[in-house]
C-alpha cells in the first residue's frame, strides 16, 4: 500500500505518541521499512517498545525531520487552522 507523506498542518495535528505506520508516513517510508530500520538499531529517532507495539515521539521525530528548524510562515498557520476546523467539522 503507497501512503503519501504526511502535509505540514497533518504534522501539527499528530498526537504525543505515534504509532510507527504514522511515524514511517512521516518520514516518507514504508513501514516495513520502519521495521527494517528498528531492527538495524538505525531509525532516526528514539522508539519506545510499548507491549508488542512500537511508539515514536512525535517531538523527537519532529527533531529527526528537522522541524523545529523550519520557520512557521503565516499561511502554514491558516492552513493548520483551516485542517483543525475540518477535523472538528468531521466528528
Amino acid at each position: 500500500m503507497i501512503r503519501t507523506p504526511l502535509t505540514f498542518a497533518e504534522a501539527f495535528d499528530l498526537p504525543l505518541m505515534l504509532d510507527l505506520p504514522t511515524a514511517a508516513r512521516a518520514l516518507g517510508i514504508c513501514p516495513s521499512t520502519a521495521y527494517r530500520l528498528i531492527r538495524a538499531d538505525v531509525f532516526p529517532c528514539t522508539v519506545l517498545r510499548v507491549g508488542h507495539r512500537y511508539r515514536i515521539p512525535t517531538a523527537l521525530l519532529m527533531e529527526a525531520l528537522g522541524v523545529e528548524q523550519v520557520p512557521v510562515l503565516a499561511e502554514d498557520i491558516q492552513s493548520g487552522v483551516d485542517h483543525a476546523r475540518a477535523s472538528e467539522e468531521d466528528r
